[in-house]
């Protein structure tokens, strides 16, 4: 594969447990890697990082704690939302929430306030080991770059482009992910790209018109 000849492999998600990686799910909306990694350090150093922790914070002491990830309000309510259904539908076992319907289970976090389908997705994928492709900023520019979907294709359609073109397999989608942010981060750039030296170029073809008729004209079912 081009990616990962030209960029390795990426061993995603930089976490030791699933509640490790599903509080960076939470904790990493609309900031950096780098800041959710620091409030999750922050939770370690105070011996807070497992379930029986979170539940006896206090949500002050909570926002206190991930700070550094910004948003930490609205991220804390989050957290302490799903460590309480966690708790009421699943006797706080998250062995027992992954064995869940994917599918029912995806519904359920959808439900829960601060979680959307990024970070749902996210979760289900580098936690639980389910094939939901992660179609983040990232992915939605690089695919509607290279033409294959409109500049303002929102996610569900993104994922669904992904999920139809893609084998439907986690260990493929967690890879292909963490690929496609590194050529986001270092060549497809939200601003003025870089395509000279991209893995990518090759494939990038003449730019169709902005708009979601210009995606449909091309691919009868867009994601």
């Amino acid at each position: 594969m081009r990616l990962v000849a030209k960029l390795g492999p990426q061993g995603w998600w930089p976490a030791k447990t699933r509640l490790e990686v599903i509080l960076g799910a939470i904790l990493t909306q609309n900031t950096t890697w780098r800041n959710a990694a620091r409030a999750i350090v922050r939770l370690f150093e105070a011996g807070k990082l497992h379930l029986r922790g979170l539940r006896e914070l206090e949500e002050s002491q909570l926002q206190s704690l991930i700070r550094p990830a910004g948003f930490f309000g609205q991220k804390a309510r989050a957290i302490r939302g799903f460590v309480a259904w966690l708790d009421q539908t699943h006797g706080g076992s998250l062995r027992r929430m992954f064995a869940t319907p994917p599918l029912d289970l995806r519904r359920a976090l959808l439900e829960l306030r601060g979680l959307g389908p990024e970070t749902v997705d996210a979760i289900l994928l580098y936690a639980g080991g389910q094939p939901f492709f992660v179609a983040d900023a990232y992915t939605r520019r690089i695919l509607a770059r290279h033409g294959m979907l409109a500049d303002d294709a929102p996610y569900a359609e993104a994922q669904h482009y992904i999920h139809r073109h893609l084998r439907r397999d986690a260990k493929v989608y967690n890879e292909f992910h963490a690929l496609l942010v590194e050529v986001g981060k270092g060549y497809c750039r939200r601003g003025q790209p870089h395509c000279e030296g991209c893995p990518l170029q090759e494939f990038l073809g003449p730019r169709r018109p902005l708009g979601r008729s210009a995606a449909r004209s091309t691919d009868p079912q867009p994601a």
